[in-house]
């Protein structure tokens, strides 16, 4: 008699009949011998949020500028809205809001009316003073974009990403720059946008921007999609063993568990109910998502 043994599979697809608002099968871009992206498969649920984390170079930004339309692939099946972006008209592209890594142009203008000016490519713009407001820029509306510092430009950026009202917005690590606070209000940007049912893939080096605001993460190193869940579950998270450490006379003990609360509960019962210096520690996204690219030395793109 044969025993199988079964793991949670890192990547997660899609739940079957899920409305797609991007489908991605063996997607491959090479340059010269390098594998920028090799044989990645992504799904993008309509109105949730995916994070796509991972090294510089590791094939983020060629992925999310192939799904743009920005960039040609060299092999495999893509569908973003309805469409293959290598042949997306007009009206699919007002349908995306795209904001960028960096970006300078419209100096020269002031926020309004840089905001005005984009809102003039779509049929039907949201508010420009609502925009403005929303990024946290009401109060420089009349500044010239090269007067803005550092983060105020990336509020623009993002202003000028989502006037159009996108059905899937691409965020390409929007909150460089930002103080903490700044970060924080953008989260509830993010959420709000979200709430209206806009599909939002998101880039970012920040672990804890991604843990809240995904829905689902993706971890892409040396080209390949590595792993794709919910954050709590990314890379059997839930399944890893926690560290308890506690004090036993002048010596730090730690035990490894699967069930940390039992283990907690025997170790009070051998305390009189307090455990000195007791600590659960449980992996981090961050714990995770290190396991999972490893020594990433060769970047692929």
């Amino acid at each position: 008699m044969s025993t199988e043994t079964t793991t949670t599979p890192l990547v997660v697809p899609a739940p079957p009949g899920a409305d797609l608002a991007v489908r991605v099968r063996g997607l491959r871009r090479y340059y010269g011998e390098t594998r920028a992206v090799d044989g990645v498969d992504l799904d993008v649920v309509r109105g949730e949020v995916l994070a796509l984390l991972g090294p510089n170079g590791a094939g983020k930004t060629t992925t999310t500028e192939i799904l743009e339309g920005y960039r040609k692939r060299d092999a495999g099946d893509v569908m973003v809205l309805g469409v293959d972006p290598a042949h997306g008209d007009g009206h699919w592209r007002s349908r995306l809001g795209i904001v960028l890594q960096s970006a300078s142009d419209l100096g020269d203008l002031t926020v309004e009316e840089s905001v005005a000016h984009f809102a003039g490519y779509y049929p039907s713009p949201r508010d420009v003073g609502e925009v403005i407001e929303s990024v946290g820029l009401a109060e420089k509306r009349r500044t010239r974009g090269f007067d803005l510092s550092g983060g105020q430009r990336r509020r623009l950026d993002v202003a000028l990403g989502i006037i159009g009202g996108p059905e899937l917005l691409f965020l390409d690590e929007p909150t460089t720059g930002f103080d903490p606070e700044a970060r924080r209000e953008f989260w509830e940007l993010i959420r709000g946008l979200r709430g209206t049912g806009t599909t939002i893939l998101l880039t970012t080096h920040y672990l804890d921007e991604a843990e809240v605001l995904a829905d689902r993460v993706g971890v892409i190193s040396r080209g390949r999609l590595i792993a794709c869940d919910v954050p709590a579950r990314l890379g059997g998270r839930d399944e890893s063993l926690a560290t308890v450490s506690w004090r036993e006379g002048d010596e730090v003990r730690t035990e490894e568990t699967h069930e940390p609360t039992r283990f907690v509960q025997e170790l009070a019962g051998r305390h009189d109910g307090e455990v000195p210096a007791l600590s659960v520690h449980r992996p981090s996204l961050e714990d995770v998502y290190l396991s999972l690219i490893g020594d990433d030395e060769e970047p692929a793109s």
